[in-house]
């Protein structure tokens, strides 16, 4: 084949994969991924063959099956096959069906690379495969990520198949007379991909015959493109994104002098999983009141004085109640825990992070839980009480953190320990102890 030099040529460019490496490949049937497997066997390379049935279209899916199964037996290479109740995966996670079928397809591939020893997957994208990803990216709204269409290597995925447009495939195909099965649904305009791949690119063809070749030269710059913004993104992040317990923030003055400001703090924000509009609420929102929020998925974002926190979610909606009895040893409370031992000696350290209380005080069990209003303590060597609101205002506690400080409370409801800033002046050690409980803060 005079096109196999150009493919080993492009697997080399890109350091896809080594001649040692064992490669499975994913294959329909159809024209791209036969002739991928072809081109691999007439290589030399180590594979072997996985094709996914997603009974779909009833005897064309089995029809399908079949004849990868006699591919694999022909070519003398292992074969995997995996039957799918697509449909029924798909209701049961609200997923579109071809949502469905991408991730059934792409999590019984990554178990079969570990299962069976491959170190990479192969899959037969090609160019027009990319521009189709560009496009339905830009029709959907993306950054600049999204303009790179599809990565040659992608972790332990491959696409060998890049550097070829799907003119050429049909020509390679023709001429060598390669068998294939066709899919009836690659001629629906069901899936938003047919839609650009049957009504949009061929009138783009009309304006521009080499459109797939100009595209993949778009991507090539955008890429670098791409790889200049990540270095000023990775450059900003080192200088004004700061850590704190549980939280990251970014001082609103540093915000403020970003250029481009919405660009660059998007893509700070974007390991965050905020969107884009989630963005630009942000920004018109610098100067407003703290405490002011905004959600990702996975994360808040909070205005706090001069300041941007970010704190995750799942720390934030940790609202569960614990109970610490006399003889347990520790309590977890998320990824911290609070341990407990007693002692008869009545020396002890100071530190907020671990406190010696009088045992004859405690009622158990002891709960533990976050803040609620109204709660109030007596701080350490004062004689009044004051409320834990007022008391993480005075701390400067941020206010991301505020919700994730564990509290101890009595069995009476009397809040013994803001745990790792003050205990309570009630149940400090005195000359009368004659038992110390004592209680450690400490990160899991």
């Amino acid at each position: 084949m005079l096109i196999l030099s150009s493919f080993t040529d492009f697997i080399k460019k890109h350091d896809l994969f080594a001649s040692h490496h064992q490669i499975l490949l994913a294959v329909s049937g159809g024209k791209d991924s036969v002739l991928m497997t072809h081109l691999f066997k007439k290589s030399g390379f180590n594979f072997g063959i996985a094709h996914c049935n997603f009974n779909l279209r009833n005897h064309e899916a089995q029809r399908d099956e079949a004849f990868v199964k006699q591919l694999a037996t022909t070519l003398n290479v292992p074969f995997f096959v995996k039957q799918f109740d697509t449909l029924a995966y798909a209701d049961q996670n609200q997923l579109s069906t071809q949502m469905a079928a991408r991730t059934l397809r792409y999590e019984w591939f990554e178990h079969l690379r570990q299962t069976e020893g491959y170190d990479f997957i192969a899959l037969a994208h090609h160019q027009n495969d990319s521009v189709e990803t560009l496009l339905l990216n830009l029709v959907r709204g993306t950054g600049i990520s999204g303009l790179h269409g599809i990565l040659p290597k992608r972790d332990f995925l491959v696409r060998p198949l890049l550097f070829l447009s799907r003119q050429q495939i049909d020509e390679v195909v023709n001429e060598h007379e390669i068998n294939f099965v066709e899919d009836s649904s690659n001629a629906s305009t069901t899936y938003a991909r047919n839609k650009i791949r049957l009504n949009v690119i061929p009138q783009l063809r009309e304006i521009n015959p080499n459109l797939a070749h100009t595209f993949a030269q778009n991507i090539a710059r955008f890429t670098e493109t791409e790889q200049v913004l990540h270095e000023v993104v990775a450059d900003t992040r080192l200088k004004i994104q700061k850590s704190g317990k549980d939280y990251f923030y970014f001082a609103i003055a540093e915000i403020e002098a970003l250029k481009p400001k919405k660009l660059l703090l998007f893509e700070l924000l974007k390991d965050f999983n905020f969107t884009d509009r989630v963005v630009e609420e942000i920004l018109d929102s610098l100067h407003k009141q703290s405490g002011t929020s905004f959600y990702s998925p996975t994360h808040r974002a909070t205005i706090d004085r001069d300041n941007l926190m970010i704190s995750l979610l799942a720390v934030v909606a940790e609202k569960a109640n614990y109970l610490l009895h006399s003889s347990a040893k520790e309590v977890a409370i998320g990824q911290q825990k609070i341990t407990f031992t007693t002692s008869h000696h009545l020396t002890f350290e100071a530190t907020p992070s671990k406190i010696y209380l009088d045992f004859d005080q405690l009622i158990f069990p002891l709960e533990v839980r976050f803040r609620q209003n109204g709660d109030k303590f007596m701080p350490l060597g004062m004689s009044t009480f004051k409320k834990i609101s007022d008391f993480f205002i005075d701390e400067k506690v941020p206010l991301p953190q505020k919700d994730t400080i564990p509290l101890l409370v009595n069995g009476n409801c009397q809040i013994i320990w803001v745990a790792g800033l003050r205990q309570d002046n009630r149940f400090k050690l005195t000359e009368n102890t004659k038992k110390v409980a004592i209680l450690e803060l400490l990160n899991q």
